[in-house]
């Protein structure tokens, strides 16, 4: 995927945060290839995978259920957007404080890879 114009990575990301605020896990999976990875250190606790990293959409789908069962008020709140090459980093507000996600594209536009990136206290 060539370099993200400014307009399609706010795009990818308004509807990102738009689907999280919602709720609906769907919407959120849409974003994302079917075989896609995904890291987190909330993965370990949620998920109990050991290496933080969760591979596919049904693992990743139980892990992000119960993450949200715990949170029922979830929402976050656009930063900012930063691109690269085939990659983006949403940059966003949630009950966690300030996070970030980076997410690699494949040549159809659809996340392969995200990366959670969360403001640590104490």
């Amino acid at each position: 995927m060539p370099i993200l114009t400014p307009a399609a990575a706010r795009a990818f990301s308004e509807g990102w945060i738009d689907a999280w605020n919602a709720h609906d896990l769907d919407a959120v999976l849409a974003h994302y290839s079917d075989d896609f990875e995904f890291s987190s250190p909330l993965v370990i606790q949620f998920a109990a995978e050991p290496t933080g990293t969760l591979k596919g959409k049904a693992a990743v789908l139980a892990y992000w259920r119960a993450a949200l069962a715990s949170v029922p008020t979830l929402h976050f709140d656009l930063v900012d957007v930063l691109t690269g090459v085939d990659c983006l980093t949403i940059l966003y507000r949630g009950h966690r404080g300030l996070a970030a996600e980076l997410f690699e594209f494949d040549a159809n536009g659809r996340a392969v890879r995200g990366r959670a990136l969360y403001t640590r206290t104490g």
